[in-house]
């Protein structure tokens, strides 16, 4: 079984992915498999620039839980789609030293739930498991994941929406 953990940076995909290792799950992060498929650097959008056609051509798969926020592009059994609120999210990134331009690009994915979007074209509805991180603890958000990799979990895909909350604070 190969369950990727994916979401907008900030959700918390390298703190789940630390706890679930420390409990002997294997995990393998995405930083560690795209060095080779890096073309170049985008510095108004201060990235990289990932050949993602190739990686995910050349992957092989692995047992275990794939960590990053290109995870749901690879041919995962289940995808684990961490989300958080966009106030929470913004203050998480700013605290990493986000500029303003990149910060705000990540929290308006997070807004129009791109990550989601693609990982249910990528894998249908009966393979995406969403979470709310915005205000559970790292060790929660991992039982819930064991959950999913055990096969207890049932799918879930469109349970969070942003937009209609900030729609209430205008």
């Amino acid at each position: 079984m190969m369950v990727c953990i994916t979401g907008t940076p900030g959700t918390g995909k390298s703190a789940v992915s630390a706890e679930l290792a420390n409990r002997g799950y294997p995990v393998v992060h995405v930083t560690d498999l795209i060095e080779a498929y890096i073309t170049g650097y985008d510095e108004d959008r201060q990235t990289r620039i990932i050949d993602t056609d190739r990686w995910v051509h050349d992957f092989v798969y692995t047992e275990g839980f794939i960590e990053g926020h290109l995870s749901h592009l690879l041919p995962c059994d289940k995808v684990v789609v961490l989300r958080c609120h966009p106030h929470t999210l913004k203050n998480r990134l700013m605290e990493r030293g986000y500029t303003e331009k990149k910060m705000n690009e990540n929290v308006e994915a997070e807004l129009i739930d791109l990550i989601l979007v693609e990982a249910l074209e990528e894998h249908g509805d009966r393979a995406v498991f969403e979470i709310d991180t915005t205000k559970m603890p790292i060790p929660a958000c991992a039982d819930v994941i064991e959950e999913v990799y055990a096969g207890i979990r049932t799918p879930s895909s469109g349970i969070v929406s942003w937009l209609a909350g900030l729609a209430d604070e205008l």
